[in-house]
């Protein structure tokens, strides 16, 4: 895996990992881009919802969405490491079995998803299920 990264301007980077598309990150200030440590947060999140959404499809669940609301809390001294990190995980679908939602939750919290695995940081969950049409 690598990644490239080019200064533009002021706090301005732009990165991109292989050919895939670029990414703007930028001083929460400025605002013209995702924060560093916004972007492990959503690094968290997708690799999370990717780990929930394959293992629920093997077992054949009816999903129509997936959504990840993350919160991190940071240390108040540099360098300013996540100490906290609270996942909301929205699952939407017809007759999802709650059961099977929190085992991939419980499978990828604690076996495959690395992002969570390279933190240093107290991690909590929390499920809702949504029951919808597809």
């Amino acid at each position: 895996m690598q990644a490239q990264l080019k200064w533009t301007d002021g706090m301005q980077f732009v990165a991109r990992a292989g050919n895939g598309p670029a990414l703007v990150m930028d001083s929460r200030e400025a605002g013209s881009g995702a924060s560093p440590m916004e972007l492990v947060l959503m690094g968290v999140a997708g690799c999370t919802a990717m780990d929930v959404v394959s293992i629920m499809t093997k077992k054949r669940a009816r999903l129509s969405g997936v959504t990840i609301n993350i919160t991190g809390n940071r240390a108040e001294e540099h360098p300013k490491r996540f100490t906290g990190i609270h996942i909301e995980y929205v699952i939407e679908g017809r007759d999802i079995r709650p059961g099977a939602v929190e085992q991939a939750v419980r499978l990828s919290e604690t076996k495959y998803c690395s992002a969570i695995a390279s933190l240093n940081a107290d991690f909590s969950s929390a499920i809702r299920i949504v029951e919808s049409e597809f």
